[in-house]
């Protein structure tokens, strides 16, 4: 029987296909964020590697600088009281120990 020259999709259902909204590569790169809960809230936690990590931080937990090259973990809350944007922009470096091994101790 002799082939069909003929298209596989029709051309509305190609064009469909088309439309796709672009990639957000910066989200990609990161990856999906964690989510924890712990007494102290709802948190967010992403991993940086060390090549990424390009800048100096001060980890909240030890008050040292989070060196560039070295892999850490960036936190933020989603509990905030004014909004999942403010918890975002009030984001902190963490070290990953520091994190793990941070006291839920309230004062």
């Amino acid at each position: 029987m002799p082939r069909s020259n003929r298209p596989r999709r029709p051309a509305a259902a190609a064009g469909k296909y088309a439309e796709r909204p672009a990639m957000d590569l910066e989200r990609a790169r990161f990856g999906i964020p964690e989510r924890e809960s712990a007494p102290d809230g709802e948190w967010a936690v992403r991993t940086i590697t060390a090549s990424n990590a390009a800048k100096t931080y001060t980890c909240p937990g030890c008050h040292r600088q989070v060196l560039p090259g070295v892999a850490h973990l960036v936190v933020w809350s989603e509990d905030n009281i004014f909004g999942a944007d403010a918890g975002l922009r009030e984001r902190r470096h963490w070290h990953t120990n520091c994190w793990r091994t941070r006291s839920f101790r309230y004062r």
